[in-house]
């Protein structure tokens, strides 16, 4: 299925409402239009407006069902940096088509090690606005991503609000996506 594409949901699925994000369940057979499929999660239209399908219930829309291929080994071993980064650009906002890395949200991301061995992985991120219902969600989405890194064992992601975000934190790259450059 690629974006702009319409189906029916092949059955009942939960799913977030954005931009508010709060919880909804879309009935079998809603008629959906897929917007994005950007990091494992779906965001659809319909007459419910936008929501948010996650990847674990991605067979909705006809699509192959996740692997477990995709969990990381567990290790005791101090975790990448470079892997966690990686893991990062995996995390989008679901009505932007840019990963938080390079929409300039992650403020910072430390990697410390564990006395029992492995590490626990520290971002401050933001959003593009205070107000933004999806919060939560991307939070949670990017906290996941890190964790299934092979050596974290925990993850702390922190909303922070200063500095404030502004467009000009925007990689070239990101930039390049929105057609800006």
């Amino acid at each position: 299925m690629r974006p702009g594409e319409q189906t029916k949901l092949l059955r009942e699925v939960p799913a977030t409402a954005i931009p508010a994000g709060s919880p909804l369940i879309l009935p079998k057979d809603t008629e959906v239009t897929l917007t994005q499929s950007l990091g494992g999660s779906h965001t659809v239209a319909g007459a419910f407006g936008l929501a948010r399908i996650e990847e674990k219930d991605q067979d909705a829309l006809g699509l192959a069902p996740v692997s477990v291929a995709d969990v990381a080994m567990d290790s005791n071993e101090p975790a990448d940096e470079k892997k966690v980064w990686n893991k990062l650009k995996e995390v989008f906002d679901p009505e932007i088509p840019v990963n938080v890395v390079d929409l300039g949200l992650i403020y910072s991301m430390e990697l410390k090690p564990l006395p029992a061995g492995g590490s626990r992985a520290e971002v401050k991120m933001t959003l593009t606005a205070p107000g933004c219902g999806m919060g939560p969600t991307i939070q949670a989405d990017a906290r996941n991503k890190i964790l299934s890194v092979a050596g974290v064992k925990e993850a702390d992601v922190e909303l922070v609000w200063e500095p404030a975000w502004t467009q000009s934190m925007i990689s070239e790259e990101g930039k390049m996506k929105l057609g800006w450059v």
